[in-house]
């Protein structure tokens, strides 16, 4: 038993090297590149940027606070003289006194009440426009940017960080406020009631200052690391829980497990730390409180024999030096809440301060229509201050022609996909659509001639319907159903219970990886495109779900401009031109035949499929 009670404070403090783990720095790193510092006072102006909206309301919650600050300091008074009139045998006076505590006890619950109502109005109102602003900015962040967080971190934003801003706005706001009017009050009184009493009462103020320092400059470091531990076990959960059939298939449920607990220990610590330290500030409140009633109560009693104050004034001194440290101490208690809350708040406005996906020149235009010519001139392009991934690469596609990309992994297929959809725009060179400049066209007018079916098709979690829809808001049930039809789906989704209207799981689990690509087939379809971005399946898919496959991306292919990530033999030769990559670069372009004919790498690539047996072309060829 004696094991368990000391076992907590055991626990190490989480110090330097904890943060900087957590800040991804290792202790060899700290020299090279520190965290961006957090600006406590900073966070603030911006929380009080959001509050300052709703002044009216605000100001109203501010003259509740300012008369329930007075009922409270007047509700000692008149005990105090109800007491004296007691003593002195004036009933009369000492009933009229009585009532009037309850009313003004009343009042003050009253008012109370109000203060708290409109300050929570006020809270929910900031919090669902940070959470709105938040969410929005989220979707204007340029790709990159999401490539270098864990998903399930940025959610800890959205969810944990801004309910934290919420409920320590809820109450905290109003609390410090309230303790520092109250504060001040209750000095001023005790100060015309006995001044040698209140300097005596004065003594433990450098205590409580020194101790409230002390603990909230430590809590703030903790608050914030905890804030931290907590967004990087959110991630870290939504990453295993995604890929949780790799895990198994690999057989590391012990190792991920591990790495949990890892995660999960660092919570454990800095919460601990966190919550027993900022759990001390009412210990130590409570036992200066109580040395300063003594004081008063000793030094009170020499003045009441020398007939130097009545009892009464004893009774309402004594309850006003409580009055005088409750403010201090709920001031450090709310304090800690709200470096919480400010620990939450720099995480959401640091996502708020990156800097959103480049906007559209003024003078961007709008495509009416587009007819599907493309033209990749001298294109060059870096990640950052990576060395090229893209190297002068040439070529057109004419309208309605399908390209094949064709190369081992990391040849730079995506990343050419990424620069026609605008996701990244060329470091130097330039993409021509229609003759046109892509930087010249906004990219969400652009974007909209473009549908993309994906060897993973990602599906939102609702009906089929709606999904095939997400290609076009505005279809009729009728056009879902014609483009499911042409994309060989309509026969799996009438089978099912529920038909257009059944509810798919999170990522469409409830179905095959040959029906999700038939409804993403259907929803390109469905959006009618001038230009088509296909990455080719590489799963295994049965024959006859395959054979449904090709037949839908025939028709969808039709007369429209098509780049395809091309893995099956098949799809390639089919092709109008296929663009062969290794490491950025074109090394070789032609049709099926003209390729062959140069007996190069394509040509090796494929004669080493055919000798194998496949019928795919993927890089295993090159090795």
């Amino acid at each position: 038993m004696l094991k368990s009670l000391i076992e907590p404070f055991r626990y190490r403090r989480p110090g330097a090297a904890m943060e900087a783990a957590a800040e991804g720095q290792t202790a060899g790193d700290k020299g090279k590149r520190k965290p961006r510092a957090k600006n406590t006072s900073r966070t603030l102006k911006q929380m009080w940027s959001y509050l300052i909206a709703y002044k009216r309301k605000l100001a109203a919650v501010i003259f509740m606070v300012m008369l329930s600050s007075g009922f409270s300091l007047l509700g000692p008074y008149l005990a105090g003289t109800a007491i004296d009139h007691f003593l002195m045998n004036r009933g009369s006076g000492f009933v009229v006194f009585l009532i009037g505590m309850a009313v003004v006890y009343a009042l003050h619950s009253i008012t109370m009440w109000l203060q708290n109502i409109w300050m929570i109005s006020i809270s929910q109102k900031t919090v669902y426009l940070m959470r709105v602003q938040l969410f929005e900015h989220l979707h204007r962040l340029p790709i990159p940017y999401f490539s270098k967080r864990q998903h399930g971190e940025l959610m800890s934003r959205v969810t944990n960080d801004i309910e934290n801003v919420s409920s320590s706005l809820n109450s905290s706001v109003i609390q410090v406020f309230s303790s520092a009017l109250l504060l001040i009050g209750t000095v001023s009184v005790m100060l015309s009631l006995s001044p040698l009493l209140t300097l005596l009462t004065f003594l433990v103020v450098p205590l409580m200052l020194f101790g409230m320092k002390w603990i909230t400059k430590q809590t703030g470091r903790l608050f914030k690391a905890q804030q931290r531990n907590l967004g990087d076990l959110n991630g870290y959960i939504e990453e295993t829980l995604s890929g949780q059939r790799i895990v198994k298939a690999f057989s590391q449920e012990q190792t991920v497990i591990s790495a949990f607990k890892e995660r999960n220990e660092r919570i454990r610590i800095s919460g601990f730390w966190a919550q027993a330290i900022s759990g001390f500030i009412p210990k130590l409140m409570n036992a200066l409180n109580n040395l300063s009633f003594a004081i008063i109560a000793g030094i009170g009693a020499i003045f009441v024999l020398n007939d130097s104050i009545t009892v009464g004034v004893i009774v309402i001194f004594a309850e006003y030096s409580r009055q005088f440290t409750r403010p201090l101490n709920d001031l450090a208690n709310q304090w800690n809440t709200l470096l919480s809350a400010v620990a939450g708040a720099e995480r959401v406005f640091d996502v708020l301060a990156e800097e959103e996906e480049r906007k559209d020149e003024g003078a961007a235009r709008e495509l009416a229509e587009v007819k599907g010519s493309v033209v990749f001139d001298k294109v060059m392009f870096a990640y950052e201050e990576r060395a090229a991934t893209i190297s002068d690469v040439s070529f057109h596609a004419a309208p309605g022609e399908t390209i094949a990309l064709v190369g081992p992994t990391g040849a730079g297929k995506t990343t050419l996909i990424q620069l026609l959809c605008r996701f990244y725009d060329p470091s130097s060179g330039s993409i021509m659509i229609d003759g046109h400049d892509s930087r010249t066209i906004k990219r969400e007018n652009l974007r909209s001639h473009m549908a993309f079916v994906l060897q993973d098709p990602f599906l939102f979690e609702g009906t089929i319907r709606e999904n095939i829809r997400y290609g076009k808001l505005d279809a009729t049930d009728a056009d879902v159903e014609e483009a499911a039809r042409l994309a060989n789906a309509h026969s799996f989704i009438v089978r099912l219970k529920d038909g257009y209207s059944s509810i798919l799981r999170p990522d469409g689990s409830g179905i095959s990886q040959g029906q999700k690509q038939l409804l993403a087939i259907a929803r390109a379809i469905l959006a009618n495109p001038s230009i088509l971005v296909l990455d080719e399946a590489t799963s295994s898919i049965d024959t006859v779900t395959e054979i449904k496959i090709q037949e839908a991306l025939q028709r969808l292919m039709q007369g429209r401009t098509s780049f395809v990530i091309a893995h099956r033999l098949n799809t390639i030769k089919q092709a109008d031109q296929i663009v062969v990559l290794q490491d950025g670069a074109i090394i070789e372009k032609g049709s099926h035949v003209q390729l062959l004919e140069r007996k190069g790498f394509y040509s090796s690539l494929v004669k080493g499929q055919l000798n194998n047996g496949l019928c795919e072309v993927s890089e295993s060829a090159t090795k």
